[in-house]
């Protein structure tokens, strides 16, 4: 249909068609307003200028350095060298108190010798190891305390029956159940077998005790311990070291006397005497010694007395012989002893005792039993004007003679004990010696 149909004029139309247009341009921009405002926030100028400010103050914290984070960070590290210097003066605190420890036990292992005393008994010796119990050997807690505080070690040394088991094998640990002092040996005991057991205690020593030295002796002796201590201690710095009364006896080669040495032939012509080795019933043997007989002793070749073993163990190796006289165990007085009328003993031997020690050339003992002689010569004068000056008189010549007692309350343990060596006669001795035979 056609706008003249409807008689409307042609300029009236044009006018309508421009306000439609531009209503609906004025429309689309509002709509697109509004859907651009919806759609998208533009930042205000008040937050930007806020967000502004904010980091300018960052900046000027971090260029001032009083940034929060760096703070943590240096407070951290603070308290970490903080931590390390005070751990650096504990250590050094710590290190010395080490070593003033070390030097007060230093000064302490100057002062003192460790020493391990192996009594060389057997199953038939019971008797001599009580003995040993009642004199010289403290018991229980003593001579716990004397191994703690001295380092002096004492046990007997024995080893099995042939028969394992047998009544002489319970019979001893019975014992030492009851007394805690025996040091079992993988060795069948046996006379002819001394040097082999020799050889196996100190390899068995060296195992279980740290010591400066290993101690070999006899059950039928009697120790000072205090002066064996004494006397190893003057060796203490000393490597390799074989301590004890040396003697070279003459090589038996006569079959079936006592001490026969089957392998005499070694020893040159018949007549011959064996090179220097310490007598048996008392040696001693720095701890390098110990050690060598222990890493050797399945080639160490044994002789038939166990001494003589001993020394040839050493004589090819540069260890130091030392003759100690002190160690040289005595025969003890007889039982012919001199009372005076006060029934005091005197403790001197006879004459014939005196001939015996100058026969066997064990001059020491007979100077010593002369010097008793002459005091009981003095003594039984002296009975003629009273038994007080009599005592004093034969003090005054033992004293000029180097003789006195033994100092019990150093030697012994308890009045016992003293009572029991008093007993046997074994009282009065020079003080030098570290050792005598039991009677």
């Amino acid at each position: 249909m056609s706008w003249k149909g409807r008689g409307v004029d042609p300029a009236s139309r044009s006018l309508v068609s421009r306000k439609w247009t531009l209503l609906l341009c004025i429309g689309c921009f509002c709509a697109g307003m509004l859907f651009s405002d919806r759609m998208w926030t533009v930042p205000e100028v008040k937050g930007i200028s806020r967000t502004a400010r904010v980091e300018d103050e960052k900046l000027q914290l971090v260029s001032e350095g009083c940034d929060s984070t760096i703070k943590d960070v240096k407070r951290e590290s603070k308290d970490i060298l903080g931590e390390v210097s005070r751990t650096h003066n504990a250590i050094q605190t710590l290190d010395k108190t080490i070593s003033n420890l070390e030097m007060e036990l230093a000064a302490a292992r100057a002062a003192q010798v460790s020493i391990l005393n192996g009594v060389n008994t057997a199953f038939s010796s019971r008797k001599r190891r009580d003995s040993v119990r009642a004199t010289w050997m403290p018991q229980g807690n003593k001579r716990k305390k004397l191994e703690e505080e001295k380092g002096i070690v004492i046990r007997f040394v024995i080893g099995h029956s042939a028969t394992s088991g047998g009544i002489l094998d319970r019979a001893v640990e019975a014992e030492d159940k009851k007394h805690g002092d025996l040091l079992r040996l993988d060795h069948v005991e046996g006379y002819l077998e001394l040097s082999a057991k020799t050889r196996t205690y100190f390899a068995t020593a060296v195992a279980l005790w740290d010591a400066d030295f290993y101690v070999k002796v006899d059950d039928d002796v009697h120790v000072n311990i205090a002066t064996l201590g004494a006397t190893l201690a003057r060796h203490r710095s000393k490597p390799r070291v074989y301590i004890g009364c040396m003697k070279s006896g003459p090589v038996l080669a006569q079959k079936g006397v006592r001490y026969h040495e089957p392998e005499y032939w070694k020893f040159g012509e018949e007549g011959n005497k064996y090179f220097r080795h310490a007598t048996g019933q008392l040696y001693a043997i720095s701890k390098d010694l110990a050690n060598y007989i222990s890493i050797n002793q399945h080639v160490l070749h044994k002789y038939a007395n166990e001494d003589v073993s001993l020394g040839s163990w050493f004589i090819g190796l540069d260890a130091e012989h030392i003759d100690d006289r002190r160690l040289c165990c005595g025969t003890p007085p007889g039982p012919d002893f001199l009372y005076n009328s006060a029934g005091m003993e005197k403790s001197v031997p006879s004459s014939i005792g005196l001939r015996s020690h100058i026969a066997n050339g064990r001059l020491r003992q007979a100077t010593s039993a002369l010097h008793h002689l002459i005091g009981a010569a003095v003594g039984s004068a002296s009975l003629l004007r009273g038994s007080r000056r009599s005592t004093g008189g034969a003090e005054k010549v033992r004293m000029r003679c180097g003789l006195q007692s033994f100092d019990r309350e150093q030697f012994f343990q308890t009045q016992e004990e003293a009572n029991a060596w008093h007993g046997s006669g074994l009282e009065t001795y020079d003080t030098d010696n570290v050792c005598n035979m039991k009677m």
